[in-house]
Formats: structure tokens, sequence, C-alpha cells
């Protein structure tokens, strides 16, 4: 048997990755940050436990990673969903309503991400990371940015303030009371996005498939629209 060329197993490592990201998300969003090993999560993605310390430094780079992923898929999808819009307030809106639903159903997931980011590390500089900042610049420029190096900061600061209130155990803030702040502050109308009191908010709530985020395989990226290369 032939050796396997440098881009199947390029390939191969890639989809390990994805599927060491989304037994990640699965797992501590069901079970919670300290209940999850790096055990778990390699036995739920089928890979060797070795193999994830090659991926990763460890559980909190891991785990910070597949939040970031599903973050930054879970808004592509919001932002450029149908019908198509490059009206920059109507796609502020969506990248709200984005967040903050992930602030609303799964709480456990983003409470572990958000008391991650309070340690003393902050964010992991990952890909996942990189590609959510980006999506983010992008929204705060057509939505009319004279400087985004500011009023980028500004965005994500304030969504990041959103979510832990959102999550807080016990006293939680309303994802009605969040979006109505953000949305004065940037001078959005309610009807943009998806209001949560709307009929099509019941189209967008908690999903417990998340395959389309990961992308284990071919079919993933053609879900999101990409076209295969």
């Amino acid at each position: 048997m032939s050796p396997r060329s440098a881009s199947v197993n390029e390939e191969l490592r890639r989809r390990s990755r994805e599927r060491l990201l989304q037994a990640a998300v699965e797992l501590v969003g069901e079970h919670g940050y300290e209940a999850t090993t790096l055990g778990d999560i390699a036995d739920r993605a089928g890979s060797a436990r070795g193999l994830v310390s090659y991926y990763f430094p460890g559980k909190r780079q891991l785990v910070q990673s597949a939040v970031h992923r599903l973050m930054h898929r879970t808004l592509e999808e919001s932002v450029e969903r149908e019908p198509r819009t490059e009206d920059g307030r109507e796609r502020m809106a969506r990248a709200i309503d984005a967040i903050l639903r992930l602030a609303r159903d799964r709480p456990v997931l983003m409470r572990q991400h958000m008391a991650g980011l309070l340690q003393a590390e902050g964010f992991v500089q990952c890909p996942e990371q990189q590609r959510l900042a980006e999506l983010l610049r992008d929204v705060v420029a057509r939505h009319g940015s004279q400087d985004v190096d500011v009023d980028y900061p500004m965005l994500r600061s304030l969504l990041m303030g959103a979510v832990y209130a959102m999550v807080l155990p016990n006293v939680p803030m309303s994802i009605t009371t969040m979006r109505a702040e953000l949305f004065e502050r940037y001078r959005l109308d309610w009807k943009m996005g998806v209001p949560p009191d709307s009929g099509a908010a019941s189209d967008t709530t908690y999903e417990t498939d998340l395959s389309r985020f990961f992308a284990t395989g071919e079919e993933s990226e053609t879900r999101l629209g990409r076209p295969k290369q």
C-alpha cells in the first residue's frame, strides 16, 4: 500500500481537529467545564487521547477555541442569511441577535467561556478567535464606523457585558432587556434582525445538532454555502 499524500494527511488532521472542537462544545454544554475531561472530549470525537495535546496546549485553550468557533460560525450564518443584505444597520442587528441567542440558549457553555476570558491569559489567540474578530470588525465597518480600531473593541466589550449579564446564575438579565440596550446604543429599529418576541424567533431557538458549524467533511462546507475547492 502506498503512503498517503501530504494533502490527504493534512485533511485527516483538519477533520480530527474539527471533531475535537465539536465534542468540546457539546460536552461542556451538556455537563459543564469541570465535569468534562480531555479524555471525555477525545472519546466523543473518536480520537486518541494523546492527540488532543497535539492540537491544543490544554483543556481551557481547547474549549475557548471551540466556543469561538461556534460564535463565529453562528454570527456568520446569521449575518449572511437570506434575504442577504448590505444594509449596515440590519447586519449589526443580526450580529447582536446571534450573540445574545447563544447566551440565552447555551448559558452553561457561555458562562464557562466568560469565566475563561477573565483568567490571566485572556483571549486564546487562535484561528477561531481571529475569524470572530474579523467578522465583528466587518459588521462595525459596514455600520458606518469612522474608526474601526476604536469602535470594534467597544462592540466586543458591549457584547461581552451583555452575555455576562445574561448568564449570571440565579439573576440573569433577559434577552429582551439586553437587546433593547444594545439596539438603543446603535440606533437600530426593534423590528430589525430577529426580535425575540417575533414569530421568526421560533426558527432560531436552541439546536442540539451543531455539526454544520464544524467542517468534518466536504458536506459541511456545502451546508455553509461555500463551494468545494
